[in-house]
């Protein structure tokens, strides 16, 4: 874009922009001068300004209107202004460095609107630029939080150390995956040649307070559904176990804090008979004959423990079968994950 006889106000405009950096070039004798306008760090607006005789005069340096003009012994001003680092994603986006953000506030401030004009301008003149921003930020980072929701970020996820803000470049719908939305948990039917099934009481006010039940938990992050059967059943009750199959999974909706919850049924083999308790979170553990077990009022009254149970001896008895686990490998991601299905 050339821009012929320029007035002060749009001179004042460029040089006063904390956005934009620029450089003055060529013959500054007279009229001939030319001065080159650029964004940091990009070539998004190229803009030559030429002729400039109402601020550039036989190449002296000169006020009018309080606006300070150049002459070709004169450097150009310096706009330190940087942009975030980060890398694209396969999905046509910027996934931000957390460690390379600016720890004062005000930079973090002009760094991130530089970007997002960035990026804006990059998706609005070629329609396929970036489009869903993430932007992790440090528990330690935790004041620069709200100069980017300012910005119009908006709260992804939260994970202990960090948060995770988003950004969605076009109009419309966001189209960014959501935050997770279930809980994965494992319970453990695990019997031993006698018959018997290994069973605890919970340590906690909830309504199965006081029942003989079977061990349950959580599943860890990065952690397999099998291993985190043993493990629970490990820290729980002292007993070591191995993986056999999954029987059967339920799946729940609105449990804690909103979420869905999957709960996969497992069948453990007993490696060990001798139990040892977890005090913290477990009031007592044994071996218990399976008539015991659903004999207990709170089982009568259960539906689902009593179908599980039901599948479980079944499965046991060879009944009917479940699933068991094979890692395989997708060139998808390349990497091995285990698929659970019945051979």
């Amino acid at each position: 874009m050339v821009v012929s006889h320029c007035s002060s106000s749009y001179y004042r405009h460029i040089v006063q922009s904390p956005y934009i950096s620029w450089s003055m070039e060529g013959d500054y004798r007279g009229l001939s001068s030319k001065i080159s306008v650029q964004p940091f760090a990009t070539k998004l607006l190229n803009a030559t300004v030429t002729n400039f005789p109402c601020l550039l005069q036989g190449g002296q340096h000169k006020h009018k209107k309080g606006v300070q003009v150049l002459s070709q012994n004169i450097s150009p001003p310096s706009f330190a202004v940087e942009y975030l680092d980060g890398r694209e994603d396969e999905y046509n986006g910027v996934i931000i460095d957390p460690e390379s953000l600016p720890s004062s506030a005000n930079a973090f401030a002009s760094a991130l609107k530089a970007s997002l004009s960035n990026w804006k301008l990059k998706f609005l003149s070629i329609m396929q630029g970036k489009k869903g921003i993430w932007m992790k930020i440090l528990q330690e980072q935790v004041d620069l939080v709200p100069i980017a929701i300012q910005e119009g970020f908006h709260f992804h996820h939260a994970e202990p150390g960090y948060v995770m803000l988003t950004y969605w470049i076009p109009t419309g719908p966001c189209l960014l995956p959501a935050s997770p939305s279930h809980q994965i948990g494992i319970a453990a039917f695990v019997i031993n040649e006698k018959q018997e099934i290994l069973v605890v009481k919970e340590k906690c006010p909830c309504t199965c307070s006081g029942v003989w039940k079977l061990p349950t938990g959580y599943i860890n992050k990065s952690e397999e559904i099998y291993d985190g059967a043993t493990r629970e059943v490990k820290e729980e009750t002292g007993i070591d176990t191995a993986f056999l199959e999954m029987v059967a999974f339920r799946h729940a909706q609105l449990v804690a804090f909103e979420k869905s919850d999957l709960m996969f049924v497992c069948m453990l083999k007993p490696l060990s008979t001798e139990i040892t308790i977890d005090e913290k979170e477990i009031e007592d553990a044994k071996w218990i004959q399976v008539e015991e077990l659903i004999a207990q009022p709170y089982y009568q009254q259960d539906e689902l423990l009593k179908t599980v149970t039901a599948i479980c001896m079944a499965a046991h008895q060879n009944r009917c079968y479940g699933f068991t686990a094979h890692q395989l490998t997708s060139i998808f991601d390349g990497q091995p994950s285990n698929l659970y299905y019945r051979t």
